[in-house]
């Protein structure tokens, strides 16, 4: 029997972080010493009470259908969380909850994007916006980051990259894969120019926003310039800051004319959130901070840490990264050489693979992300792991020739 696949999945790769995860799972069950830094997943336990609030809803009864945009009670956690850390108010009808934030993005660019509309992505980006642009016929336009930026959006580029085609701006601050974060005076700057374009909704995914170092703030272009809240969705989750990425929970604020098409298209694929792991949601958003203080100084220390053991290393580059658990190394002076195997390597994805394969170090190559040659690594996770990891990409550009 012949076999056809809708044209919509042509060419569309899964996802880098993904893909070299797998390939790290593939050689530990081959026993080899794998360290695999590729995930952007935290080390931590989901605190007790969060998963104690999760029990109780289970105990009574909180087992059936659950709304498709979300419990009231998460709702009001949600709202609550807005109005106290980022000036924003919403109504219930403004506020949605999906599976994980990338069901946010999904539900979004599915209900407004047509054939020939652009996505405008700062790079570098998370992964997954220009691929679900893509599949509903919408082209990516690349406003490049520079590292001697802070990899900070400039407002000229901005500009640069929106044409009457745009349709969409994604803001993601702090940013994975850099931890740059975008201060209130540039996002009133970026807000300048998104004036001029009436009809671009923005997407500002903030799912970092508690991950932040040495005194740093993030900031919400919703609360920055209020005149742009009724075409932002302002996103945001439990699974970074709460230490709850297999909860699936992320949720949205915004104008309660998109939340509606988006609840149509979510209603029509997943329909509502497990309605435990709302009850968790809600209890982790309304708990005490102490975990997340606990968290930013963890990955705080191992950031500073990383980024020093790197500098260390000829040939790398390394910038400070601001939040987010991430490191994002340059090795451009690593490129043309060949390895201790005798392998060439002419790109950051060459150099990512020759790592895996002979030092058995997974990360994600920067061209994964839009720019190139960089590696992204997960600091989320214990300081002797990172150590052992840093020596063996010391050991690893050591030996190139």
């Amino acid at each position: 029997m012949s076999r056809s696949f809708a044209h919509r999945l042509n060419g569309l790769p899964a996802p880098a972080t993904i893909e070299m995860a797998r390939r790290a799972r593939a050689l530990k069950a081959e026993d080899r010493p794998v360290i695999s830094l590729a995930l952007g997943e935290p080390d931590f336990a989901t605190p007790p009470a969060v998963v104690e609030a999760a029990h109780q809803a289970a105990l009574a009864g909180q087992t059936k259908y659950p709304p498709v945009d979300g419990t009231p009670a998460l709702k009001a956690a949600i709202a609550r969380k807005f109005a106290r850390e980022n000036g924003l108010d919403y109504t219930p009808e403004q506020i949605m909850v999906s599976n994980g934030g990338k069901q946010v993005i999904f539900n979004a660019f599915m209900a407004t994007l047509n054939a020939g509309d652009e996505v405008v992505v700062p790079t570098p980006y998370w992964v997954s916006y220009p691929l679900i642009a893509r599949m509903f016929g919408a082209t990516p336009v690349f406003a490049p980051c520079r590292e001697e930026d802070g990899f900070r959006l400039r407002a000229d580029v901005l500009a640069q990259a929106l044409t009457p085609r745009t349709r969409w701006v994604v803001l993601n601050f702090p940013n994975n894969p850099t931890g740059a974060i975008c201060p209130a005076e540039d996002l009133a700057a970026l807000a300048k120019v998104l004036r001029d374009y009436p009809d671009v909704w923005i997407l500002s995914d903030e799912i970092y926003e508690h991950l932040v170092f040495d005194g740093a703030r993030s900031a919400s272009i919703a609360a920055v310039a209020p005149d742009l809240k009724d075409r932002t969705i302002t996103l945001n989750g439990v699974s970074k800051a709460y230490a709850m990425t297999g909860w699936r929970v992320g949720f949205a604020g915004g104008p309660a004319d998109l939340l509606t098409a988006m609840r149509g298209v979510q209603g029509n694929a997943t329909s509502g959130v497990c309605s435990i792991a709302q009850a968790a949601a809600a209890a982790a958003l309304d708990g005490p901070p102490d975990l997340v203080q606990t968290m930013v100084a963890t990955y705080s220390r191992r950031r500073t840490n990383v980024v020093q053991a790197l500098r260390a290393v000829p040939g790398l580059t390394c910038a400070m990264p601001e939040g987010a658990f991430y490191a994002y190394p340059g090795v451009a002076a690593c490129l043309g050489r060949t390895t201790a195997a005798g392998r060439l390597l002419e790109t950051d994805h060459d150099f990512a693979a020759a790592l895996l394969d002979e030092e058995f170090v997974a990360t994600v190559p920067g061209s994964a992300f839009g720019q190139s040659p960089y590696l992204r690594l997960s600091c989320a996770t214990s300081d002797e792991v990172l150590a052992e990891a840093c020596q063996r990409i010391a050991r690893f550009v050591d030996g190139l020739t």
